[in-house]
């Protein structure tokens, strides 16, 4: 049951099966509305990421987790020691696990990019069938592979953890065999788990690596715009077609042909030569060869240089000024810009849920604007501006939840919010059901204490003179 899936982990005794579901324990929540057992960092939050990814395969858990070169140990993007992958004998062009980042425990998703080995056993009840190897190229998903993703971004989120996908993926397998094995019904519960996902989610492209195809299409911020961020690094590429495909489609022999009569002095003499109709036979044999040799010598070079103008659209920069990605963030220091982003989030989501406890109509864009405002309010208009810095927003959030109702700004706020969506809520229903409201009024002067009713009637006898003021006016 390992080699299918269904067993995420295989241990040797019952001990070690123990001390598994112990450390799969201390990576999620106590409870369903408990915060994230956040613990205090053993490896250092500030410091640089020493494992460089190449463009040549690799295997994916030296960028997570580190490696061990000669002497000297090359430090990964997590917490040294924290990475713990589950289902590794299945589909393993994708690689799945629990970390940690700077003591933030999350699930994450990373890609394979060498080429795996999937052994087929033969099946005992039949005779004719054989044991098979079939060979998965790494960088794309597979049936499997899809299906391992989607289970694997569902059980993250019932377990209420955030999400980071490295994603290096140049599409999905597209063969007959494939689409029977219903390769577009798995790459669909992939796009239902993301949109589902309640946490923050992380896509980030690694150095050298690509996102490409429909596998662009599957992770893009879009399926769950209120959780979801995409960033690059400035090595990486990304766009639905790759470089040769688009000239493939947008530049063929004709538009390099009108290149070459346009750009190239030879070839522009050869052709008005080649168009004079005084010429002989013999010389317009001899004019069509030098144009076709032509033509052959620099159709390798128009290619590349076309090639290289087509892989400029899908460079970070490019993708950044289309809105495709929020941010462009180098991966020697991707572990330090994440980690303020991911805690920020975390924060920034417990901030949110106290702002719609008070108010349950108000939208995530207006919840972000009030938390600005208060946030600016309690800084200052001169420090505005750290409002885009993760580390002092984290500062803010912590101290102003740590605080009580009477000093945080944050709560104070949302008994604010809470009053004026219970005053809505009276005069919307004075609006529509003065009668109802009446009786409303009535049953609740029964149950309130002298004192409060003594307030009432001073607030509704200040209420008739403003009322009556306003009439003489």
């Amino acid at each position: 049951m390992y080699n299918n899936g269904v067993s995420h982990e295989a241990v040797v005794h019952d001990l070690d099966g123990v001390k598994t579901i112990l450390k799969w324990l201390s990576y999620i929540p106590k409870t369903k509305f408990s915060p994230l057992p956040i613990t205090i960092p053993s490896d250092p939050v500030d410091r640089d990421i020493e494992y460089i990814p190449t463009k040549a395969p690799y295997d994916p858990l030296w960028m997570l987790a580190g490696k061990k070169s000669g002497d000297k140990w090359l430090s990964g993007f997590f917490d040294k020691g924290s990475f713990n992958e589950i289902m590794s004998a299945w589909a393993q062009t994708v690689r799945c696990g629990r970390a940690r980042l700077g003591g933030i425990p999350l699930g994450v998703i990373a890609v394979e990019t060498r080429t795996v080995e999937l052994s087929i056993p033969a099946d005992p009840a039949n005779l004719d069938s054989e044991a098979k190897i079939v060979q998965q190229a790494g960088q794309v998903w597979f049936p499997d592979s899809s299906y391992k993703t989607a289970q694997a971004i569902k059980d993250f989120n019932r377990e209420g953890l955030p999400l980071m996908i490295f994603a290096n993926w140049r599409g999905f397998s597209g063969g007959m065999k494939d689409m029977y094995d219903q390769i577009l019904k798995f790459g669909a519960y992939i796009v239902d788990a993301l949109r589902e996902y309640k946490q923050p989610v992380v896509v980030y492209i690694p150095p050298h690596a690509e996102l490409r195809g429909g596998a662009w299409v599957v992770v893009d911020p879009t399926i769950n715009s209120r959780h979801m961020e995409l960033y690059a690094d400035p090595k990486s590429r990304g766009g639905v077609l790759e470089p040769a495909g688009t000239v493939e489609i947008k530049y063929r022999r004709r538009e390099i042909v009108k290149t070459m009569k346009r750009l190239d002095p030879k070839y522009q003499t050869i052709s008005d030569k080649l168009n004079n109709e005084k010429i002989s036979s013999t010389e317009k044999a001899d004019l069509e060869t030098q144009l076709a040799y032509r033509e052959e010598y620099l159709s390798p070079v128009y290619h590349q240089v076309a090639l290289t103008f087509v892989d400029l659209h899908d460079t970070p920069g490019r993708m950044q000024e289309k809105g495709c990605i929020n941010d462009i963030v180098a991966w020697k220091g991707a572990r330090r810009f994440f980690y303020w982003r991911l805690h920020r989030l975390i924060l920034e989501e417990e901030a949110i849920k106290l702002t719609r406890a008070a108010n349950p109509r108000l939208t995530d864009i207006h919840i972000q604007s009030m938390l600005s405002r208060w946030f600016i309010e309690s800084k200052g208009t001169v420090q505005a501006y750290l409002w885009e810095d993760n580390e002092a927003v984290v500062e803010w959030l912590q101290e102003e939840l740590r605080k009580d109702n009477s000093q945080s700004i944050i709560k104070q706020n949302c008994v604010s919010v809470k009053q004026d969506h219970h005053s809505q809520q009276i005069k919307h229903l004075l609006e529509d059901s003065p009668r109802l409201a009446m009786e409303s009024l009535v049953h609740m002067t029964e149950v309130i204490s002298a004192s409060e009713r003594k307030e009432l009637l001073t607030l509704l006898l200040k209420q008739e003179e403003a009322a009556a003021a306003n009439s003489e006016k």
